[in-house]
């Protein structure tokens, strides 16, 4: 990969942690991490895909796609008119597909006027143009684009997951004939079930952030909470997360004094791994850290929005939480926190989304 040239910031940590709240305890986290400044004057930049010659590929929520090499930002021309971008909603969720050496393919996810959809495009030079439009379209939106979660990933069969958001309606998270409040299992090239399967992989989900896949397999989800139980779940296939603002569908308005995981209601419902008790911190993307971490290899890193800062769950084997750590070179710094992708290189790669000057950020150990 190339050098990506840039401010660099290095803290040591002293092993100390912030407490963390929620659902497993506080650790400390070993060593330090060292953050450096890959680009900035971004506007809300969502995620972060890497190409095989070096460049970063960054979808901005305003609508604009950008190439990122040698610490500069180049924008990408591409016809992204009919992005809607209101609120929560716009150009989200990007994936590089694995054979893009060859087939030059990504997958955006974005809101329009009338739905958000998946679109996958071909990349040449500086350039994007549309070739599956969409690749898979009706997911529900919401003209305010409040809860337009749309992370991508593709698991360890090649299945393309997309986490969404309820689109703050009542009865959409439980009603398996709608994309919305679940994740999806597709098949990348068609937009298909995969092979064979059923599109719906998981429902009652309130706004999935993000996905990550650990290297057995194991899914993991991060997903927003109301003024309660910011989430981390491990996924299963054809099973129901338990939110129901509806109330089994005796209530019309969007209550979300509801659980996150009503197992009254729905007995079967799958219990978070991890919840952020109160506060939340508005979790966002996920990604597992890899053999170069050290003591941190296994890791899942957490972006946090309200909360400003990285979690680092210790996650068991079996797909529990054991520990949660804060590094406090990521504690309030750079502001919100949205994307997370580990690169080729090993290191980090963290996105802010405070909506003036941001940042890629790259994080290693120190």
């Amino acid at each position: 990969m190339r050098r990506l040239a840039g401010f660099a910031v290095v803290l040591v940590l002293a092993g100390c942690t912030t407490s963390t709240g929620g659902t497993a305890p506080s650790s400390a986290v070993p060593g330090g991490l060292a953050v450096t400044e890959v680009v900035g004057g971004l506007t809300h930049p969502w995620d972060v895909g890497f190409l095989p010659d070096g460049r970063l590929l960054v979808p901005q929520r305003p609508g604009r796609l950008t190439l990122v090499a040698d610490g500069r930002a180049t924008p990408v021309d591409a016809d992204l008119g009919d992005v809607v971008a209101r609120g929560e909603g716009g150009l989200l969720g990007l994936l590089v597909h694995p054979d893009f050496a060859t087939s030059h393919r990504f997958t955006t996810c974005y809101d329009t006027a009338t739905d958000v959809r998946l679109v996958t495009w071909e990349l040449t030079g500086t350039s994007a143009r549309k070739v599956v439009d969409p690749l898979l379209g009706g997911l529900p939106v919401n003209p305010s684009g409040r809860h337009s979660g749309c992370r991508l990933a593709v698991d360890a069969e090649g299945a393309l997951l997309v986490g969404t958001g309820d689109t703050a309606r009542p009865a959409v998270a439980q009603d398996r004939s709608s994309y919305g409040g679940k994740v999806l299992r597709l098949n990348l090239a068609t937009g298909e079930a995969f092979a064979g399967g059923d599109r719906v992989h998981t429902y009652g989900h309130r706004n999935v952030q993000g996905i990550a896949v650990r290297p057995d397999g194991l899914v993991f989800t991060a997903e927003h909470g109301p003024d309660v139980d910011d989430e981390v779940n491990v996924l299963r296939a054809g099973a129901n997360y338990g939110w129901d603002p509806s109330r089994g569908g005796a209530s019309e308005s969007y209550d979300e004094s509801v659980p996150m995981t009503d197992t009254v209601r729905f007995p079967d419902a799958v219990p978070a791994v991890w919840s952020s008790g109160r506060p939340t911190e508005a979790v966002c993307a996920a990604a597992f850290l890899g053999s170069s971490w050290g003591a941190l290899d296994g890791v899942l890193a957490v972006t946090a929005l309200k909360g400003s800062k990285l979690l680092l769950l210790t996650v068991t084997p079996e797909g529990g939480v054991h520990s949660v750590s804060v590094p406090p070179e990521l504690d309030g710094k750079y502001g919100r926190l949205r994307g997370a992708a580990v690169g080729p290189d090993g290191a980090l790669y963290l996105t802010t989304s405070n909506g003036d000057d941001d940042k890629v950020l790259r994080v290693r150990p120190a």
